[in-house]
């Protein structure tokens, strides 16, 4: 199934706002084991964008994890100073500014001042009311974040692996998404969009808790110049969830990788318990057993 596809690449792309914990190492080797079946590259994208919330341990963290597991990447930094002097995100706000300068010039965006708790007001399912789109606020005003002017009836398109084409109306939770915060830098979504649009990323791997903001990078994407992006293949995968049936968090404090590395001798020591956190049980032994079981059973 995956074998008919010639993708070009594909990425990490984690977030340094925490230890890893094993829903991000469960990814890495999804996506390597994709990348491994198809002849994708894989990229190091690190989305250190929201700088108040990296730490350098955080970024440590990344490679270390990444090289005890020996997930290894074709592109990208290969250490921590490289990343920060080639490729973090930091270095790329000029291609942020550049986009949201194009959604500004094309009358796409919208000012809004709404405060946290008067956000809070609007259920998650239903999504952004659109009420200051009639305020006509000034886009350089003080504290105001940009929206997207969203169509409610346009028909996207996401392509996947197993369900191939899939047609959808802009999830209700993505109206008027944010493409630029208070703080003036650009959105995760829009931030997002950028990097794979710039390296060329083709197959895109994330949990399924991000499918939301799949449909809204792909509304997003139609209504810039040409690019690749709408073309690019997804896979959504399950989550690792807790005893308490929630999903793991970095900021919740859960098991991190890092921890469990700290007790082992190599990463065949971890592999059967991540095994286990997955349901497969502890019969697996290396992470490409593994991954293969990931595309047969979350894929196929």
């Amino acid at each position: 199934m995956i074998s008919r596809y010639d993708f070009i690449r594909t990425r990490f792309a984690p977030t340094p706002s925490g230890y890893l914990h094993l829903g991000n190492l469960a990814s890495f080797m999804l996506t390597a084991a994709l990348a491994d079946a198809s002849g994708a590259k894989v990229l190091l994208r690190i989305d250190d964008l929201d700088q108040t919330r990296v730490r350098k341990q955080y970024l440590e963290d990344v490679f270390e994890t990444l090289s005890f597991f020996e997930l290894g990447w074709d592109e990208g930094p290969g250490d921590l100073e490289e990343h920060l002097q080639l490729y973090s995100q930091v270095n790329r706000i000029h291609l942020y500014q550049d986009m949201l300068g194009y959604l500004r010039d094309a009358g796409l965006l919208y000012a809004c001042n709404c405060s946290r708790s008067e956000l809070a007001h609007f259920p998650a399912s239903e999504g952004y009311s659109g009420r200051c789109r009639e305020k006509n606020l000034p886009l350089d005003a003080e504290g105001v974040c940009w929206r997207m002017v969203t169509d409610h009836d346009i028909l996207l398109e996401l392509r996947g692996l197993a369900e191939e084409v899939r047609h959808a109306t802009l999830p209700a939770g993505m109206r008027d998404f944010v493409v630029r915060k208070k703080d003036g830098h650009a959105s995760y979504q829009l931030a997002s969009v950028a990097d794979d649009i710039f390296f060329g990323v083709d197959l895109i791997v994330r949990g399924e808790d991000l499918r939301d903001s799949s449909w809204a990078q792909l509304y997003l994407a139609r209504h810039l110049p040409s690019n690749g992006f709408p073309k690019a293949r997804f896979v959504h995968h399950p989550l690792l969830m807790t005893g308490r049936a929630q999903k793991l968090s970095k900021s919740a404090g859960d098991t991190s990788v890092r921890a469990l590395r700290e007790t082992a001798s190599g990463p065949a020591d971890l592999i059967p318990g991540l095994s286990a956190a997955l349901g497969v049980g502890e019969g697996l032994r290396d992470r490409y057993a593994l991954g293969k079981w990931m595309i047969d059973h979350w894929i196929a």
